[in-house]
């Protein structure tokens, strides 16, 4: 009998240790698109600066690929100096400061050897032993050459230094023991090198690398398991970054961009708007204005060849967006009596450039319609763009902003307006209350 119940015991054990397993590896972001090669063996050229990047000075080789890598906007404060640290990011588990990256010997990273540099980015190790916490995405940029790791410490260290001590986190225990970032690397970080996929072209593997090392665009579009690690099983099927919603970048036709053509995606990329499609916002639209627009055509193209090839994952709560526009008669479309409140408040603010209809034929920046914010039943970016404003970069070059209304309108006139539009211009109509939009509103 002892015997028997050893026996069931140890299966019992066995099947929770594979659940464990399962549940705590996942897959690597390219585990999807078949064998993998060593660099050395690939004929391509997936690292470095591309072709059609002109300067030769290794020093803007290196802020191409700091560009690339968009790390201005996690380690720069609002009216801080650029790369002096002190952003703060909220988190479930508390908030995180930015680290000073320039190279202030004392305050920043001037003192810092290449092999302390390599050691940071690959395996997520600071000067001196420090655990960093994956809020630095070092389990993306493991894939990083050492030749393109140093030319971005390089460049770093031409910057002028900035002394700086950034505030210390802020976070709950257990989260505040650095040393438990031992075992969460010892999962996610691979601490390896970018391997090419050998049947796919060169173009393609650029844009993997640009999306998956240097771009990391996983870490904002991937959704998280439990222990906060990527879970490429539903690989960019959507996540968070600062509040906002990041969205679906899978190949899934009604959540995510399967519809999108490639000019579409290399459109949104350079400019952060793509007509029907939508523009970027938050998170999207720093990484847009630091980083995308810095790139070169190829690379550009490169990325949305990578990112249009990755399968389809949908996400449950997103229908197709909604692509025809509201009727030009105000009194039309939603009914007056359900939400007076919000279209009051569009008329008086929104209408102006955004139109009735969604679609404004002379400032197509400003167009509704089709996009994804307007279509997610949440309303969470919508509620966001109200509360802090957005901006985009038009084809001539000009910001174009659209402003903040916060400090003028309360929590629930924002959740009126924001719901108003979601049932005028979106598929579905959102239901976001002045409680939702007050904590969008303590968000950093």
């Amino acid at each position: 009998m002892a015997h028997r119940v050893g026996i069931v015991v140890g299966v019992i054990v066995a099947i929770g240790l594979l659940v464990l397993a399962w549940a705590a590896i996942r897959p690597g972001p390219m585990a999807f698109a078949g064998k993998a090669v060593p660099l050395s063996g690939y004929s391509g050229h997936p690292t470095g600066v591309p072709a059609d990047f002109q300067e030769t000075d290794p020093l803007a080789h290196g802020r191409y690929l700091t560009e690339a890598a968009d790390c201005q906007a996690c380690h720069t404060a609002e009216d801080g100096k650029p790369f002096a640290g002190g952003r703060p990011f909220d988190t479930p588990f508390g908030t995180m400061y930015s680290p000073n990256i320039t190279p202030d010997p004392q305050t920043g990273i001037g003192s810092w050897s290449d092999a302390d540099f390599l050691k940071a980015v690959h395996e997520g190790i600071g000067k001196g032993g420090l655990r960093l916490y994956p809020a630095f995405p070092y389990a993306a940029y493991t894939y990083l050459t050492d030749d393109d790791v140093l030319a971005i410490k390089g460049y770093l260290f031409s910057l002028p230094p900035e002394k700086n001590v950034p505030p210390s986190n802020a976070l709950m225990f257990p989260f505040n023991q650095r040393w438990l970032m031992t075992f969460w690397a010892a999962l996610y970080d691979p601490n390896t090198r970018f391997k090419p996929v050998a049947d796919r072209p060169p173009t393609w593997n650029r844009g993997a690398y640009l999306s998956e090392a240097l771009g990391h665009c996983g870490e904002c579009h991937t959704p998280r398991t439990p222990l906060q690690s990527l879970n490429n099983r539903r690989k960019y099927a959507g996540g968070m970054a600062e509040g906002w919603r990041a969205y679906n970048l899978s190949s899934d036709k009604e959540s995510g961009i399967g519809t999108w053509s490639q000019d579409d995606i290399v459109n949104y990329l350079k400019t952060g708007h793509s007509l029907d499609r939508g523009s970027a916002f938050g998170p999207m639209a720093e990484a847009v204005h630091l980083s995308l627009t810095k790139l070169t055509p190829s690379d550009v193209s490169a990325i949305a060849e990578y990112v249009r090839s990755v399968p389809p994952v949908k996400t449950p709560d997103l229908p197709a967006p909604k692509s025809v526009p509201a009727p030009p008669d105000p009194a039309q479309g939603v009914a007056l009596n359900k939400n007076p409140r919000g279209r009051e408040f569009f008329a008086g603010a929104c209408s102006g450039c955004h139109g009735w209809t969604g679609v404004n034929s002379l400032v197509s920046h400003s167009t509704l319609t089709g996009t994804r914010a307007v279509n997610d039943p949440t309303a969470t970016n919508v509620a966001l763009a109200v509360l802090r404003g957005a901006s985009w970069l038009p084809p001539s070059g000009d910001i174009a902003i659209m402003p903040a209304f916060g400090a003028a309108y309360s929590d629930a006139d924002i959740a009126a307006v924001s719901n108003y539009v979601t049932a005028r211009f979106g598929a579905k109509e959102s239901e976001i209350t002045a409680d939702k939009v007050r904590k969008l509103r303590e968000t950093r």
